[in-house]
């Protein structure tokens, strides 16, 4: 300990270095046990920092505000950056009920905390983090420091209530979850296996995913339009991709001008409800796959990584007429589509490209192909978003009826514009893409360098206090909040709406916003059904549980 001392005040920058750096290995190795099969993950290292701070580590206190803050600010849009392709058409799908459940979910726990100050005698700080810990989010904690951070005339000692109280929580808010799960099931009474069929049934029928069939041409009324004429093409959301004549051998590729023949058969990609409606319209199912007879024409997948075609539509890019290729699907993320003209490109997608290998190359060097450079992060990009992150949080919100102005702070404002970003894809030369690893790096150290920093400065009184009878009061309270909104929300889901359990508990996790969880989820399931669901709520609950504590530490703080 006299080492340590000696270096803090000869070497501060190495002694800060290695204590974090201490801190954060420690906790990771904590954070890696297992317990009949749950582990606490990156939350690890908030309990090292706990007894570290415990033993009498402490930092300077403006070095541990900033890297609190920058961990924080780095966690939060390395979040937003990957949810925010995917963020607006959650709430567009089925997706609208489940948020709108999850909504729910978090409503009710807002609410039950915001009862607490003047139930329970609690002071409203220590509510704030019991929120943040019984909900098993760690960036409502950090807007919620962030913001009482802010707070005139500042609340002194008091600043530490939050970690405490979430530290506290933080461990029966995994449980509670995964206790609340299992306890719907045995009130509801649900038998998992016929569960799964029924959920494998409703997404076997839904036919979401794209297959591709051959049809043979055998509605004389089609004889002399174009194929790019064909009644429901459009609307039904399919591609045509090859055509093969009635008098040919030859597979040829398939053209939007090319006049219709009676028994020749065309290649059509859509999802299997729209190829059964297009088969009512075009003809039967043919007996052979022209995917299989070799000829000129081939397939390839290309990616598109040059700048000046970027949110440009796949009609405007008039890869046909120009270069002879027919795209016949777009990949983004885990999403794939149809090649409908009105879809826009952005940076990484990737184009299912059918034409001659001559036609291919050409249609390669028109969108890039640049394989490599999806590996790449472009560092300007995403510091001058981080940039304008902290500035769209520093501005002052109005809201009637609350004395002082909100701001999004260090959390909401890198959050809000990280997913605007990663929406708008480009904007110029920049392009916010990062690769996925490179995300998960960022967003690991960010997230370990806060819970490091919080767990330091919480430690010299953590442990009196989490054996004391206050305590004890914040467990039970802290259970209160993360059990009672499952269960209402949960045992509502099913009696009104009927929702299938496995997805009912990826709701119930994303609401949460909660791995553990949904991994005991997957797992009492033997399915990975219960992500969809989870994936679906995820983006909207971050943001409000973010938002949220935010609001509570105005509300109460001035």
């Amino acid at each position: 300990m006299s080492i340590f001392q000696k270096l803090a005040s000869s070497e501060p920058s190495a002694y800060a270095i290695l204590l974090l750096a201490v801190v954060i290995a420690s906790g990771l190795v904590i954070g890696h046990w297992r317990w009949r099969g749950l582990k606490l993950g990156t939350t690890g290292v908030l309990f090292a920092g706990l007894f570290f701070g415990h033993w009498g580590f402490h930092l300077d206190e403006k070095l541990l505000g900033f890297v609190r803050e920058f961990g924080l600010i780095l966690f939060v849009f390395t979040i937003g950056l990957q949810l925010g392709p995917g963020f607006f058409a959650s709430l567009r799908r089925d997706g609208l009920r489940l948020n709108g459940l999850a909504v729910g979910v978090v409503l009710l726990g807002v609410g039950l905390t915001a009862l607490l100050p003047v139930m329970l005698q609690l002071d409203w700080p220590a509510a704030v983090g019991l929120l943040a810990g019984a909900t098993t989010n760690t960036p409502s904690l950090g807007a919620a420091q962030q913001t009482v951070h802010t707070l005139s005339p500042p609340l002194g000692d008091r600043e530490a209530l939050p970690a405490l109280a979430y530290a506290v929580a933080y461990p029966g808010g995994i449980l509670g979850i995964i206790g609340s799960l299992l306890l719907l099931k045995s009130v509801l009474r649900v038998n998992l296996a016929q569960e799964t069929e029924v959920f494998r049934a409703s997404q076997a029928s839904a036919g979401g995913n794209l297959q591709r069939q051959t049809l043979r041409v055998a509605n004389p009324r089609l004889i002399g339009s174009t194929l790019g004429s064909i009644p429901g093409l459009k609307e039904l959301g399919v591609t045509v991709s090859r055509i093969r004549r009635a008098s040919a051998n030859e597979v040829e590729l398939a053209d939007e001008q090319a006049p219709i023949e009676l028994n020749e058969e065309l290649l059509v990609i859509g999802t299997r409800h729209a190829l059964e409606e297009f088969s009512r319209v075009v003809g039967p199912p043919a007996r052979h796959d022209l995917l299989s007879i070799h000829g000129s024409i081939q397939s390839r997948r290309i990616v598109v990584t040059r700048r000046d075609v970027l949110g440009r539509t796949l009609g405007e890019l008039r890869l046909q007429p120009e270069i002879g290729v027919v795209v016949t699907r777009l990949a983004r993320n885990e999403a794939e589509w149809t090649a409908l003209p009105e879809l826009q490109v952005r940076f990484g997608d990737v184009l299912q490209v059918v034409g001659t290998e001559a036609s291919l190359d050409k249609a390669a060097e028109r969108l890039g192909d640049a394989v490599h450079e999806l590996s790449e992060t472009q560092f300007v990009p995403v510091f001058a978003g981080i940039a304008l992150g902290v500035l769209v949080g520093l501005v002052p919100l109005v809201i009637p009826g609350i004395p002082s102005a909100i701001r999004l702070g260090l959390a909401g404002g890198p959050l809000i514009v990280a997913i605007l970003l990663g929406r708008l894809g480009h904007w110029g030369p920049l392009v916010w893409h990062m690769p996925l690893n490179t995300n998960l790096a960022f967003r690991e150290l960010g997230i370990t360098l806060f819970l490091a920093c919080v767990g330091i400065k919480a430690g010299g009184q953590f442990f009196q206090t989490v054996w004391s009878t206050q305590g004890l009061v914040w467990l039970g309270a802290s259970a209160v909040i993360t059990v009672v909104p499952l269960l209402v929300t949960g045992f509502l889901a099913r009696r009104l709406f009927r929702i299938n359990f496995l997805t009912l508990s990826g709701l119930l996790a994303g609401s949460m916003t909660d791995p553990p969880a949904l991994a005991f989820a997957c797992g009492i399931s033997k399915s990975d059904a219960p992500t969809g669901a989870y994936a679906s709520v995820y983006p909207l609950t971050m943001i409000l549980r973010i938002l949220s504590t935010q609001l509570l530490v105005l509300l109460w703080g001035t």
